[in-house]
């Protein structure tokens, strides 16, 4: 029988039977149990009854489960018994590298520990604060090679994932990953400025408030050619539902608005 430890209305899971198994036995005994998948996402199950919702967030052999009634979550808790050995270990707190801080008006997510980790690797724990994470118009001064590829991509990869709960980071964060081929030194220049942004705002995060509104709305924006290479744009979106943010991104342009020049006038114009 696979082995979880169970978190109050949150379950941390860990297997002695490897997290392949327990993937494959937990998601086939969830639905077995009357869950449904979502589309949007493989690893977030939902289970409905009567008036009650239970929301099941799956990760490898890791856990975390909520609802809307506390009597219906600790009976589906019990069954889930039935099928897995599970340990309580209290509110939720820490989850994949993600703080979870309980306040009056809900959560607050942040990601303090991870950052630390972060600045430790690149050697600047002790690195003077910016107040912005990148310059208005960056310009690649030195082309020479960055001589250490797998840092760059390390650092990189992390400041991906500290967009979890960093919504403003992801401009800053797209722009750094277009180059994880071939870094220069100015590249990395790039990456120090973002650390050094990050260093100076550690305590930002991502808020969830309690909010009954279901209104479903949107922001975007794009810099309109803004790489200076390829005239390739950037979009940004952040989608809110009611109060809170539940998701965004910034993606560069997938072609590039080559210029063709018209034989007959010689000018040229650029697709859109």
């Amino acid at each position: 029988m696979p082995f979880l430890n169970f978190i109050g209305c949150y379950m941390g899971c860990n297997s002695y039977r490897g997290p392949g198994l327990i993937g494959l036995a937990a998601s086939s005994s969830l639905i077995d149990f009357g869950f449904f998948c979502s589309i949007s996402d493989s690893s977030m199950f939902v289970y409905r009854h009567g008036g009650c919702i239970l929301v099941l967030l799956l990760y490898v052999d890791d856990i975390v489960l909520n609802g809307n009634d506390e009597a219906f979550l600790s009976s589906c808790v019990t069954a889930l018994g039935t099928h897995f050995a599970m340990k309580d270990l209290g509110t939720l707190h820490y989850f994949l590298s993600i703080e979870v801080s309980h306040t009056s008006q809900g959560l607050f997510l942040s990601q303090l520990k991870y950052v630390a980790d972060v600045l430790l690797r690149a050697h600047m724990t002790d690195i003077k604060p910016m107040s912005t994470p990148m310059v208005l118009w960056s310009s690649i001064d030195d082309t020479t090679p960055f001589f250490d590829v797998i840092l760059y991509r390390s650092l990189v990869g992390a400041l991906q994932y500290l967009t979890m709960t960093r919504p403003d980071l992801s401009f800053a964060v797209n722009s750094v990953c277009q180059y994880m081929h071939a870094p220069t030194i100015s590249h990395f220049g790039m990456v120090k400025r973002i650390l050094r942004y990050v260093k100076g705002t550690l305590d930002r995060g991502l808020r969830i408030v309690r909010d009954r509104s279901l209104a479903l709305y949107a922001f975007s924006d794009s810099d309109w050619a803004g790489c200076l290479i390829t005239w390739c744009s950037t979009t940004s979106f952040c989608t809110f539902l009611g109060a809170n943010c539940i998701s965004w991104s910034a993606k560069k342009q997938p072609w590039s608005p080559v210029p063709t020049l018209r034989p007959s006038t010689g000018y040229g114009y650029y697709s859109c």
